[in-house]
């Protein structure tokens, strides 16, 4: 008998969400529906798509994670298969120390993955919010877990280790990076698109609103920009990425700076927003012609290619790059001025191409490249179907 495969991506005001139905023979997964509450909290809007229909419904302004849910669960009913069960998987950002493979739900694994909120602020709350909530709403749904960090899971202890006391790192006090379900995703698909090149040094680039890259040898995760924290690394359109720890103790102890007003700095007040004080919106930014502006695109193209030569050196080689995300995949502009950064190290982009690349799957290196650039656009929501099938499988 087929399932179909529920997931969501609950963020801090908006719910994600896809319906799959998945062929337990097989292991073949076809894209039902998929759309998105958002603004939670505010104005919410209901968004879904189905075989090329769409549908908008606007929500009560005070509507919470779990009216949004609970409205969804009922919309869902009405295009559910009744015959085939349902099973929803999560993306659930932080795994800890613990959880390195997609896991079945219980009460136990709950409270552990509370203990993370600390290290996700962001997102580890409203993702563990969305589990709770179905847990209320249909008690025996079953729901699956699948983490962010997984895919780093297995670095080398000096890539996950920070100089600091051994009884502080043995807390789990160490780099973990992120991103990991469209890292996945992406070593999948480039080795069906360039076989040669996923077995061989590339890093992949993503870029959003929050943003880091990735080191990958034949197809494994080796390093990344992130580490500890969603903070770390690249420049991001509210988060600050590596700032030296001096500054904060600045802030504390010269400016009386609270955990609480550090913690909003540098999650929602700083990266593209904080220093271009127009937008965290690279679109709007490329747009603009005010001198900030441009100054935080500099900025924001610096990080990632000093982040860039320090993840080649890791790898001790560089064959490709890949750039996915929203930025990535759409932004022509910002794939030009990356990669002339990284003409050192024999990549040289193709302007037609690239210009002519917007949110689909294209090779956009010169002919005569020594290194080759792609744009594959992510999956994390078939990343999460996946690992969710092979579960209950």
């Amino acid at each position: 008998m087929n399932k179909q495969i529920l997931v969501l991506n609950s963020g801090s005001s908006s719910i994600k969400f896809r319906l799959f139905d998945a062929d337990v023979v097989t292991d073949e997964l076809k894209l039902e529906l998929k759309g998105q509450i958002e603004g939670l909290g505010d104005t919410a809007h209901f968004m879904a798509k189905k075989h090329g229909e769409s549908i908008i419904k606007d929500l009560a302004s005070d509507t919470n994670h779990e009216a949004a849910l609970e409205f969804l669960l009922h919309w869902l009913n009405e295009h559910l298969d009744k015959r085939k069960p349902l099973i929803v998987g999560h993306r659930v950002v932080h795994g800890g120390n613990d959880f390195t493979q997609p896991m079945l739900i219980t009460p136990e694994i709950i409270q552990r993955l509370r203990l993370l909120n600390p290290l996700a602020p962001l997102h580890q709350p409203h993702n563990l919010a969305a589990i709770e909530v179905l847990q209320k709403l249909k008690p025996d749904l079953q729901q699956v877990a699948c983490f962010d960090t997984a895919f780093h899971a297995g670095h080398a202890k000096e890539i996950e280790q920070f100089a600091l006391p051994r009884e502080i790192s043995a807390e789990g006090v160490r780099r973990y990076g992120f991103h990991g379900l469209s890292y996945e995703f992406i070593a999948k698909e480039l080795r069906q698109i360039d076989p040669h090149l996923a077995q061989g040094k590339v890093l992949v680039a993503h870029l959003g609103n929050g943003a880091s890259l990735c080191a990958l040898d034949n197809g494994r995760s080796v390093d990344s920009s992130m580490g500890f924290s969603a903070l770390d690394g690249l420049v991001m359109g509210t988060r600050s990425g590596s700032i030296d720890a001096g500054v904060l103790l600045y802030l504390m102890q010269e400016k009386k700076y609270s955990a609480k007003k550090i913690s909003d700095l540098l999650y929602k007040q700083s990266g593209l927003l904080g220093v271009s004080g127009i937008s965290n919106d690279m679109r709007v930014l490329l747009a603009s012609q005010e001198k900030q502006a441009s100054e935080a695109i500099s900025l924001y193209v610096q990080r990632i290619a000093r982040e860039c030569g320090a993840l080649c050196a890791i790898l001790e080689g560089f064959d490709g790059i890949v750039f996915t995300g929203g930025v990535g995949e759409n932004s022509a502009p910002i794939r030009e001025k990356v990669s002339e950064k990284l003409a050192w190290l024999g990549l040289q982009i193709d302007a037609q191409k690239n210009n002519q690349t917007h949110g689909s799957c294209a090779k956009i290196s010169t002919e005569f490249s020594r290194a080759s650039a792609y744009v594959i656009p992510t999956n994390e929501e078939l990343m999460i179907a996946q690992h969710t099938l092979d579960l209950i499988n």
